[in-house]
């Protein structure tokens, strides 16, 4: 338990502390590829310019953060509600499903409306996905790391028996839907600012990138501005306290994880109706799993997730671009980069918090004694 002594200002705790902990990250893959016979620096220098030096990249980066954004937000929500919630890849493939069926069977509808019902689709699906974890949580006392992760196996082999034998239009080998008309696909980004005169190159960035900007406002709105998100935060920084105060632990446990499954079933709108414009298998792609590495590193507030969600998402592109210059770098190389990012980040964060916290104190004026 920290004492008044190890108390560091937030600009430390969350600005200082962090790019120390990502330093380090580098510090020891620059080391790595060293060992392999290349040059770290040169390999910097591909791998940024990869994600911003080109207008491609810069999309593909973005591309990429949206979908860490909404895990991300996923995780931290169940996470300020003292929940682990690993369930993030299945509830995005449920709100794939739910954003798939409004996009199959309401093309007949206008763009506008078409994606409204599918982005509520897809929130309404992922939140009933996790919902399930949630009530067996808070009524029956099932530990909703080991209910989450269960129903991503359930949701995966679901998804399989729906594509295999139901949703697959007839006499096609491939577990995928039909691909969705032009009224039931979100523009892409390069589209839709050309109709403004705006010309940039193409890239898998669509308007759902706003969608997720939006999720940042609302859930720092709802988490530090609401009675509800003040309650959250009490049941995960104390349930006793929250019990002593009359706050329902079980009934924000649920409420906690059905907003979590919805923020997760928004990845499904990016990658379903932004990107793919059909419902197909593995579309998660493992965004669930790193985003729980993007709230860690973003301190699960949502200023932050937005930067650790864009890091990672310049790790993805400019992790391709150094594999495809650099053939020794390869892909796996990338992922021990993006593993040892997460190690500095999350597990080893404050390995230099006793350090910093000493230097603070000897370099930082004493306070003055009160005067009688």
């Amino acid at each position: 338990m920290s004492t008044a002594s190890d108390q560091l200002p937030r600009w430390i705790t969350l600005g200082v502390i962090p790019f120390l902990n990502l330093l380090a990250a580098f510090v020891v893959s620059g080391l790595v590829v060293l060992l392999i016979g290349e040059d770290p620096i040169e390999a910097v220098g591909i791998l940024i310019w990869g994600a911003f030096g080109f207008g491609e990249g810069v999309g593909y980066t973005l591309y990429y953060t949206t979908n860490f954004v909404f895990t991300g937000l996923a995780f931290a929500v169940a996470f300020h509600c003292g929940l682990f919630n690993i369930g993030a890849e299945g509830q995005a493939y449920l709100g794939g499903l739910g954003a798939a069926l409004v996009c199959l069977h309401l093309d007949f509808l206008p763009l506008p409306l078409i994606a409204l019902l599918a982005i509520a689709a897809a929130a309404l699906f992922g939140a009933g996905w996790a919902f399930v974890p949630g009530y067996l949580q808070a009524k029956r006392g099932s530990h909703i790391v080991i209910t989450t992760i269960m129903f991503n196996f359930i949701a995966s082999a679901l998804m399989v028996y729906l594509l295999v034998n139901v949703m697959a239009p007839p006499g096609k080998m491939a577990p995928e839907t039909r691909t969705f008309d032009e009224s039931a696909r979100l523009p892409f980004m390069h589209a839709a600012l050309e109709w403004i005169g705006i010309d940039i190159p193409q890239s898998p960035l669509n308007l759902t990138f706003f969608l997720a900007l939006l999720c940042c406002l609302l859930v720092w709105l709802l988490i530090w501005r609401t009675r509800l998100g003040y309650e959250i935060r009490t049941v995960g920084i104390s349930p006793s306290a929250a019990a002593y105060a009359g706050i329902s632990t079980a009934r924000l446990t649920v409420i906690a994880m059905a907003i979590s499954g919805a923020l997760a079933g928004f990845l499904a709108v990016n990658e379903i109706m932004g990107v793919q414009h059909r419902l197909l298998l593995d579309f998660t792609a493992g965004y669930g799993f790193v985003g729980i590495a993007v709230a860690l590193m973003g301190r699960s507030h949502p200023v932050g997730i937005f930067f650790a969600a864009l890091l990672f998402g310049a790790l993805y592109q400019g992790g391709a671009e150094l594999s495809f210059e650099k053939p020794k770098i390869t892909r796996e190389m990338v992922v021990v980069i993006q593993g040892l990012v997460i190690l500095f980040a999350g597990a080893l964060e404050h390995m230099f918090r006793p350090q910093i916290t000493a230097l603070y104190h000897r370099l930082a004026p004493s306070p003055k004694p009160s005067e009688a």
